[in-house]
């Protein structure tokens, strides 16, 4: 009897042992199901973000290397602001610091760079943001980007409502000096993909807010007086940079 007993106890330890081995081998196997699953999913998340980046597009003449801005200048020092021209905050900016930093690339002491990004789409019934900086690429393309820029912000919609539409830009144009070329660019919606690539170069830079105001490559405050102290100590910092 007690043999027997011994050997049913022997059974059931075979059988709990083959159990337990069953129930490790499924655990494992859910776990690389779930890693797959994990790393499947990060692939089509990154295949979604990869076709979502604007790689088609042609940059206006003026453009930087890179292709998100528009340069004014050639000074040693660079100077890159992101604004939107819908952007009330940024209107302030221009209306306060736009003829002080001209200067400044007048007088050869920078390179700006502006990247006109399209952050406010939402805040425009007409999309706004996306057409107007597209419309400055089109100035850019025929010589007359900072008169465009200008004229824009002078003529600044309110948030919330239409802003101009492209006959109107048509119109802001001619008071910068553009003609028929510039018209048609702006019908055609040529730089429309360039806008998407600024306005994303500009999220992958961190810029996240309109205006933001870097000097060689570091945040600074968007005002005249606080550019001006920046752009002079960077050209104290790198003495073949000066050019007074």
């Amino acid at each position: 009897m007690s043999s027997r007993k011994d050997q049913n106890a022997a059974a059931r330890m075979v059988r709990d042992q083959i159990a337990k081995e069953q129930r490790r081998k499924r655990t494992m196997w859910i776990s690389i199901a779930a890693v797959a699953a994990l790393v499947i999913a990060g692939l089509i998340g990154w295949g979604i973000y990869a076709g979502s980046k604007t790689t088609d597009f042609t940059a206006p003449k003026g453009a930087n290397a890179a292709g998100d801005g528009i340069t004014t200048g050639n000074g040693p020092v660079v100077v890159d602001e992101y604004v939107d021209f819908l952007c009330p905050h940024c209107k302030s900016f221009h209306d306060e610091a736009a003829a002080s930093i001209a200067q400044l690339a007048a007088d050869g002491k920078i390179t700006l760079v502006t990247h006109p990004v399209a952050y406010l789409d939402g805040a425009s019934t007409n999309r706004y943001s996306t057409r107007s900086s597209a419309a400055s690429g089109c100035a850019a393309e025929f010589g007359k980007f900072t008169e465009f820029s200008n004229v824009l912000f002078d003529n600044q919609p309110a948030e919330g409502g239409a802003g101009p539409t492209d006959d109107d830009l048509i119109v802001l144009g001619r008071q910068a000096g553009l003609g028929e070329d510039f018209a048609q660019c702006v019908r055609e919606k040529r730089f429309l993909t360039w806008t998407n690539h600024v306005s994303e170069e500009a999220g992958r830079a961190g810029v996240t807010g309109t205006p933001t105001v870097l000097v060689n490559g570091k945040p600074t405050q968007a005002s005249a007086a606080q550019i001006a102290a920046a752009v002079a100590a960077a050209a104290g910092a790198n003495p073949s940079a000066s050019t007074s």
